[in-house]
């Protein structure tokens, strides 16, 4: 499950439900969890609103269900597809919950970029991968892929809530 054309057609899922996402007011970002053999286990986008949780990131609220779900050994076998690199909060719940896998969107450099030091969203420049290394057992990471694609999404969406 691990080819190029799997992991592009799982992202730009992952796009469309953070597209789907920003068209509702709710920050463009999703993830959604896949198990080894192509299945669609769980899907997530922001939670920010309605109760404004700075931590109801996609990614980390999608790992604290997953968790509650499955354990590691199980998850190790999973990859998660998000449309922005998570950032270290969201890296460190995918590594404590044991997922073995990530493929991402934009980059947290290019959307710190993007967003500047919105209070919604005061991105931090860390790279996913930095957190991940900081572990004892290794998550495979891939990205940034289709970038400019996911970018888009953030550029709209960030402009109007300026």
């Amino acid at each position: 499950m691990k080819d190029r054309e799997t992991d592009l057609k799982f992202l730009r899922k992952s796009f469309d439900l953070a597209e789907h996402a920003a068209a509702k007011g709710i920050h463009p970002f999703a993830a959604l969890l896949v198990d080894d053999e192509g299945q669609v286990l769980m899907e997530q986008v922001n939670a920010y609103l309605p109760d404004l949780d700075m931590t109801g990131h996609a990614e980390r609220v999608l790992m604290t269900r997953a968790s509650t779900t499955w354990r590691p050994d199980f998850l190790a076998r999973c990859t998660m597809y998000v449309s922005a690199e998570p950032c270290c909060m969201c890296a460190g719940a995918a590594y404590w919950a044991g997922l073995g896998r990530l493929v991402y969107g934009v980059s947290e450099h290019r959307l710190k970029e993007m967003t500047g030091n919105h209070p919604e969203n005061p991105t931090l420049d860390l790279p996913c991968r930095t957190v991940f290394e900081s572990g004892q057992r290794a998550v495979e990471v891939i990205g940034p892929l289709l970038e400019d694609e996911a970018a888009a999404i953030h550029e709209s969406f960030w402009r109007t809530q300026a």
